[in-house]
């Protein structure tokens, strides 16, 4: 090699090395004042050269120190370094883990605050999205309890505890250990955990079981799952806590062995009220059961929940609305929009465990129920049973391929279709689908208004939006529901 060809790698080099740096290069804002709510938590303030800079954990009002994260040409996502002057719309956080486990976000926003900026959401994203007529939206539905309302939580078990921000600063360039922790996965890392001493989103016996597995994985040395090198013993721990006052408890490790079955034997002791106590056997690489057997350890192997008069089996790898008490309010909503007499033939779509269908189904001449997930319907048959309501029917497979003409001449045409589709929306197979069986009346159940704008506007061709109805699920969270009626033009 010539000598100076090594002259100008070394300069390129330092070239790079000068680029990365000031890539690197920390920038932070003083006295920012946040002028907005902006959408999924954060909120915004518009800096001197007009570009619009987002910033979680802040609200209107307040004026903040921020550190800026990513920036971008057109916008600018930054952290609160330091709260100037709180808005006098702030609250306390009732939660010690707030700002840090990423769930609930709005902890420090007054319950009505946070339903008039769900509220807006709703409108601004069925108006920027759907681009299609709209009714007057009604004013939102609260929850009737804002705290330990779920009654479903997972939390894993990790090796490697997060470390906040402080922590990393303070440490400076000391090397910090590894920690194992047992919680929520902290927001935007897959193989680090918050680890949650104690959560208000789920009543007992949640929060005694969390501290009876840390108590007793630190005492027998068990080992927590690494998500990085896909080692370790303990992986999950799904709650499910009914109003009935029943409990299930599935403990979910990546190997069948004797300390399993200890555990097990310790949690029944320990932690009073587990009327099912279930395991899973995971050795996969991604956290997903759905594939999985669920070995029943005690109990019956499963739990009832209540919506109104109606009973509901839940079984470990059932879906159940999370927020029961808001569920019923939901529903409630939905069979109204549907103004069922006693003779419309109801489809339900995206049934799962049929718990809609089943809710409106006293003012329905048949329920059919259709879903992707076998599972979903068996339990659905089960529920039906439960209830002594052979009016209901359920199918295991897509819609597409299910309502034929041979199936319509057997079942009925749909006079009201109820839908329910996940985050995602329906896919516009779907919706063609729902074009060509042009049902009078849909009611479309959405836990994602921004999709559900997407699709009302390709339900308009047939469809007249004519009335809408926000409710919310998920207290403390940007998260909202949005129940529409549409009808045929």
């Amino acid at each position: 090699m010539k000598r100076n060809e090594s002259v100008v790698d070394l300069s390129l080099f330092n070239e790079i090395l000068t680029g990365l740096s000031r890539r690197r290069k920390k920038i932070e804002l003083q006295a920012i004042e946040v002028e907005a709510y902006a959408a999924e938590g954060k909120s915004i303030a518009r800096l001197e050269d007009g570009k619009v800079l987002f910033i979680p954990n802040a609200i209107p009002g307040d004026i903040v120190d921020v550190r800026v994260l990513k920036n971008k040409k057109s916008y600018a996502e930054g952290k609160i370094l330091k709260l100037v002057k709180p808005s006098d719309k702030r609250v306390e956080a009732f939660c010690e883990h707030f700002g840090v486990c990423g769930g609930c976000k709005w902890q420090m926003l007054p319950y009505e605050q946070q339903l008039e900026y769900k509220q807006q959401q709703v409108i601004d994203q069925l108006k920027r999205i759907g681009h299609v007529d709209l009714p007057e939206i009604q004013p939102i539905k609260g929850s009737p309890v804002t705290t330990f309302y779920r009654n479903k939580l997972e939390f894993t078990f990790c090796t490697h505890r997060y470390l906040t921000y402080e922590e990393i600063e303070a440490a400076g360039d000391a090397i910090l250990p590894q920690e194992p922790a047992l919680g929520f996965h902290a927001p935007g890392f897959f193989d680090k955990v918050v680890p949650v001493n104690e959560c208000h989103l789920q009543p007992e016996p949640t929060n005694t079981l969390l501290k009876v597995l840390r108590q007793y994985s630190t005492d027998n040395e068990l080992p927590y799952y690494d998500h990085r090198a896909h080692v370790g013993f303990l992986r999950n721990i799904v709650i499910r806590v009914a109003r009935t006052g029943e409990v299930l408890v599935n403990l979910i490790v990546q190997e069948d062995k004797q300390e399993l079955h200890d555990m097990l034997a310790h949690i029944k002791q320990h932690v009073p009220g587990i009327t099912s106590l279930h395991y899973t056997i995971n050795p996969k690489v991604n956290d997903s059961i759905h594939d999985l057997d669920v070995h029943l350890y005690s109990g019956k192997g499963y739990i009832e929940e209540t919506l109104e008069g109606f009973r509901f089996i839940i079984s470990p790898k059932s879906f159940f609305q999370t927020n029961t008490h808001q569920a019923e309010t939901l529903y409630d909503i939905t069979r109204d929009f549907a103004g069922l007499t006693g003779e419309e033939v109801l489809y339900d779509l995206y049934c799962g465990t049929g718990s809609i269908g089943i809710f409106c189904s006293q003012n329905a001449k048949k329920v059919i129920g259709i879903e992707v997930v076998e599972d979903a319907i068996e339990d659905a048959k089960k529920n039906a049973a439960l209830n002594n309501l052979d009016k209901c029917k359920y199918f295991a497979g897509d819609v597409s391929a299910i309502c034929t003409d041979e199936f319509f001449n057997e079942h009925g045409r749909p006079d009201v279709i109820i839908t329910d589709p996940p985050r995602a929306g329906m896919h516009e197979k779907l919706i063609q689908q729902l074009l060509k069986m042009a049902a009078p009346k849909i009611v479309y159940v959405s836990c994602n208004p921004a999709t559900q704008a997407r699709d009302l506007q390709l339900l308009s061709e047939l469809y007249n939006i004519t009335k809408l109805q926000p409710v919310d699920m998920f207290p403390h969270t940007h998260h909202i529901e949005n129940v529409a009626l549409l009808q045929l033009k």
